[in-house]
């Protein structure tokens, strides 16, 4: 189940403030995709929601190596969207992938994984 934090700045203030985050941790910015743009292109209205998706690939390879449909939900991905002038931040906790995909014998991975997500949230909330 997702985990959704309120962020405490704007929205643009929020991603800026993720972005440097993941980079200063050591991980690689994949995509920064702006949902509220593309739906403007489509001549829709959307309110301001980005995902940010990055990752490591020291973490991420060796699971996608032993279990390759983890793919499907690596890289790490954050949704940030604001609604009612509030910011929220969204993420799939990496521990969902256990169940999801019979993970065995990676339980520091996945745990450092997730300490990485709540430690991004924190830092915003």
């Amino acid at each position: 189940m997702a985990v959704v934090r309120q962020s405490r700045h704007p929205f643009s203030e929020t991603i800026a403030q993720l972005l440097q985050s993941i980079t200063d941790g050591g991980s690689t910015v994949f995509a920064l995709i702006d949902q509220a743009a593309a739906a403007r292109q489509a001549g829709l209205i959307l309110r301001p929601t980005s995902l940010i998706v990055f990752g490591n690939p020291k973490g991420g390879t060796p699971l996608m190596d032993a279990f390759p449909l983890v793919a499907l939900d690596l890289p790490l991905k954050l949704l940030v969207w604001e609604e009612d002038g509030l910011v929220r931040v969204a993420y799939n906790p990496p521990s969902d992938l256990v169940s999801r995909y019979d993970i065995i014998g990676n339980a520091a991975l996945i745990s450092a994984m997730d300490r990485a997500l709540n430690a991004l949230a924190d830092a915003i909330s």
